[in-house]
């Protein structure tokens, strides 16, 4: 008897999931950079807990963290909502953030932010009266949104937002989106990413006390993803719950659940997948079923979590590692300004590019125009007009850029996501070679009309 090949019948909420920044350009970067090194990776030494050379707080930071490790070894399994030890610095971080009460019992670490939002975004996947769910995501957006509520069956409600006002989230623009996916599906929740990536963009007060407004007057469940906290360079950073709070009744009872993660901020340690959420507010029945969903989980990466302690309690002013650790802040907070400055600059500077100002983040997300017939050729090799031209910037000069429409963006606009992280040098070179293939493109493909 003849089986039926997986590939006719595989989930289609799987072949649904687009996932930019880890698509073909990126594949074909890694491609290249494998042809010009290989890397080596470094595993952890316990043995080093006994070295003259480590400070002593880092030593004690390690023994605590161990002891609360089932027989002191990262290699057993954690309670699956994270130790405990790490979840109480953690409530102890949020506290002090946002002068509001936080508790271990109500936040949940794991394997990365992303396998968090997924586990929360589960929580929507039931229809309504009928309707099938849905949830509101902004454009451009971090793709995990997307590929998650693709993979999870759940409909996504587009809301944009306004690039000529700096990628603000416009509240009637929010009504539009939520009366539009109502009319066929059960609205259940909205994410909002602040700071944005890939935008930058960090919200106003103003801004966020009218998005907190409608998600209650449509009584939707809030996920805020705030993992760009630590990033910001030109305004003090608010969370979500912090504005629920201050605003007072009826706000600071909304259903919440925001986002950290080791991956952003001055820890940057994106291969250790540690991150957590706080969700403070949740019926019984809601939490019930969360918590099975961390538990079928396991728990989270052991060596993870203790990434994330650090990242919730970093040395303190007068222990040994402290020094250090201020030295290394302010290189790497004084590298983000510079970064984000000369970007937006040397972007502007280029024929048919804007860049909105970069309050946050890691990245540019520049927009650009290309002419017709660059338009026509990308469709001719089955490709959108920012995957032809970013492809091309790869191979002719080795710079690797994610194009924008992994991210979403408005009709007849392009753009790229890029990082700005580079050493000064590198940085610098990049950008002239950004510079200098465009200008080779548009005279290649010159004509009287644009695109984007």
């Amino acid at each position: 008897m003849k089986l039926e090949s997986t590939s006719e019948h595989v989930n289609q909420n799987l072949l649904n999931i687009q996932y930019a920044v880890r698509g073909p350009i990126v594949t074909r970067a890694a491609q290249i950079e494998k042809e010009l090194e290989e890397v080596q990776a470094l595993v952890a030494c316990p043995q080093l807990l006994s070295s003259p050379d480590i400070p002593d707080d880092v030593k004690a930071r390690a023994r605590e963290l161990l002891a609360d490790c089932t027989k002191g070894s990262v290699g057993a399994y954690s309670p699956s909502q994270g130790l405990l030890v790490v979840r109480r610095r953690a409530a102890q971080y949020l506290s002090t953030r946002d002068g509001v009460p936080a508790y271990p019992e109500q936040i949940y670490l794991g394997s990365g932010a992303s396998d968090l939002i997924k586990a929360v975004l589960s929580l929507f996947g039931g229809d309504v009266d009928g309707k099938p769910p849905a949830v509101m995501i902004p454009i451009p957006q971090y793709p995990v949104f997307s590929g998650t509520l693709s993979e999870l069956g759940i409909q996504q409600a587009h809301y944009y937002l306004d690039e000529a006002q700096g990628w603000a989230l416009m509240a009637d623009e929010l009504e539009r989106s939520w009366t539009e996916a109502s009319k066929g599906s059960a609205v259940r929740a909205l994410v909002v990413i602040n700071p944005g990536n890939p935008t930058g963009q960090v919200l106003t007060r103003e801004n966020m006390e009218e998005i907190i407004k409608f998600a209650h007057r449509r009584r939707l469940f809030l996920l805020a993803d705030e993992v760009y906290q630590e990033n910001i360079v030109s305004k003090p950073f608010l969370s979500f719950k912090k504005v629920m709070h201050e605003m007072g009744a009826p706000y600071p009872s909304m259903e919440l659940a925001s986002f950290i993660t080791a991956s952003k901020g001055w820890a940057a340690e994106c291969g250790a997948r540690a991150g957590l959420v706080e969700i403070p507010r949740l019926t019984e029945t809601a939490r019930r079923a969360f918590e099975a969903t961390r538990a079928v989980a396991q728990c989270p990466n052991l060596l993870g979590q203790c990434a994330l302690d650090c990242v919730m309690k970093p040395p303190a002013p007068g222990e040994p590692s402290y020094e250090q650790f201020a030295r290394e802040l302010a290189t790497v907070r004084r590298t983000l300004c510079e970064r984000t400055a000369t970007a937006h600059k040397k972007l502007n500077s280029i024929p048919t590019f804007s860049c909105n100002p970069i309050d946050a983040s890691m990245f540019a997300f520049p927009r650009f125009s290309v002419p017709s017939r660059a338009a026509a050729a990308a469709r001719a090799h089955g490709m959108t007009p920012d995957e032809f031209y970013c492809l091309r910037l790869l191979e002719e000069t080795g710079v690797c850029v994610v194009p924008g429409s992994g991210f979403g963006q408005a009709e007849g606009t392009l753009h790229f996501r890029t990082t700005i992280l580079h050493p000064r040098e590198e940085f610098n070179y990049m950008m002239e070679q950004i510079a200098n293939f465009h200008v080779k493109f548009l005279k290649e493909y010159e004509d009287e009309r644009s695109e984007g």
